[in-house]
């Protein structure tokens, strides 16, 4: 993970650095961005973020298939090593934009859940396949329906890897609020950050609260079953890792 701070602007970018495993998370990367989360916290010279991935294929593809979490015996004790990854999750309400250029999909989405709003440039695109590799789409899929209606949701959500959501399509539907020409996502969005930046941070930060509160009570309600929906509905970590080294290659963009 790397972070560059002018503070000139007061702008941050923090960009997810493996774009040989298409910028996907493990356990080192999700404690190095809940790190960088709560010290922007007190970092007065930060006043907004702008979070993306480093090269042309991902934004973020989700946990790291090679990462190993131990998980607890019992279905009422689960550990997400994704739960804490996002600004919201470490009590940050400074504004955070989200610049996604490739593909974004699986854990990318507890990112972009607790984003502001996404640019995107017109390579990406977004899906989530958990229920093709028998995993259920529960924390992803709570992100995702405070952004999107829920038809757009479910059908992400089901339609697991053989269908991806374009850029412009994700615009149409209300999870992308830009879409740039490739290459582009990441410059507009800290243009996007400087002119928040440059406001009273008193004002925009209580306006990132406001606006978090006006879903929080649904999306803190739906949180509460996922890790148990999780338990219940995922396959054996051995038939997941078969049914991912046998999945298929074909998928449709729409």
């Amino acid at each position: 993970m790397r972070t560059t701070v002018d503070k000139d602007t007061g702008v941050a970018v923090l960009t997810l650095d493996r774009p040989e495993r298409l910028n996907a998370i493990d356990l080192t990367t999700a404690n190095e961005l809940s790190a960088a989360w709560r010290e922007f916290r007190y970092d007065d010279t930060v006043r907004a973020v702008v979070v993306t991935g480093a090269g042309e294929r991902a934004f973020c593809t989700g946990l790291d298939r090679n990462a190993e979490v131990p998980q607890p015996s019992s279905p009422y004790m689960v550990d997400d090593p994704l739960i804490a990854i996002g600004p919201k999750a470490n009590d940050l309400w400074k504004p955070v934009v989200a610049a996604v250029g490739g593909m974004a999909c699986g854990g990318a989405f507890y990112l972009i859940g607790e984003a502001e709003f996404v640019v995107a440039d017109e390579t990406a695109t977004f899906f989530d396949p958990h229920t093709t590799y028998g995993m259920v789409s529960a924390y992803e899929s709570i992100h995702l329906a405070q952004r999107m209606p829920y038809g757009e949701v479910a059908r992400m959500a089901l339609m697991g890897t053989a269908e991806r959501m374009s850029a412009r399509r994700a615009y149409e539907v209300g999870l992308v609020s830009e879409v740039t020409p490739p290459g582009e996502a990441l410059a507009a969005a800290v243009r996007c950050a400087r002119v928040i930046a440059s406001y009273p941070p008193e004002a925009v930060q209580g306006t990132v609260r406001a606006c978090w509160a006006a879903q929080e009570a649904t999306r803190t309600q739906a949180l509460a079953h996922a890790a148990h929906l999780v338990t219940l509905g995922n396959l054996p970590t051995e038939r997941q890792a078969e049914l991912f080294s046998t999945r298929r290659t074909e998928f449709r963009t729409r």
